[in-house]
């Protein structure tokens, strides 16, 4: 009898001892998460651009053509639905919505034509096509075009499945949180 209370006893203290690493595991997960968060770092898990740890660098100057930027989207109807659809991840931006990796190719003044694809000022931007539809067959309405405005930047990814300004348009420059700089990242 007493053998058997004292075998119950110790699968009960390695269960709290399996208890107590795996908590103190994740509780430091967690905090090495939000601490990496604090210093601008961001983990990368769309396709858009290669994944893995991006840091968030404040620019010194105004945000240029070919700039790699993060940036939060505005909380539009537009991007509720995106956010609905999954083409958008969870974050801390208005909406709930992750930030955006995306590059910029047209900023104010500049004029967007769009079709089959994307022209900027009269040129084809490369890997521009638009989609009618998505991944799972829904129709993708994308941006009648015209001139980027005041304080806006037409954004875009070479990743053909990418959710960009072919679709939702220019956003707001405010919403930009810094450059975009690569720190361990992977191209499949």
């Amino acid at each position: 009898m007493k053998m058997r209370h004292r075998h119950r006893v110790l699968r009960r203290m390695k269960r709290l001892v399996w208890f107590y690493w795996i908590s103190s595991f994740t509780l430091f997960a967690l905090g090495f998460i939000v601490l990496l968060g604090g210093q601008g770092f961001r983990v990368n898990l769309t396709p858009s651009e290669p994944l893995g740890l991006w840091r968030i660098v404040k620019p010194d100057r105004p945000i240029l053509v070919g700039d790699l930027i993060f940036i939060c989207p505005p909380d539009t109807d537009a991007m509720r639905e995106a956010r609905a659809r999954g083409y958008l991840r969870f974050g801390l931006c208005a909406g709930r919505v992750a930030p955006l990796i995306k590059t910029v190719v047209a900023t104010s003044g500049q004029a967007i034509e769009i079709a089959d694809d994307v022209r900027i000022d009269g040129r084809t931007l490369p890997h521009s096509r638009v989609a009618s539809v998505d991944g799972q067959g829904r129709e993708m309405v994308h941006y009648d075009g015209g001139v980027v405005p005041p304080g806006a930047v037409f954004l875009h990814s070479d990743f053909s499945g990418s959710f960009d300004s072919r679709y939702f348009g220019p956003l707001p420059i405010v919403g930009v949180l810094g450059l975009a700089q690569e720190v361990w990242t992977y191209a499949p």
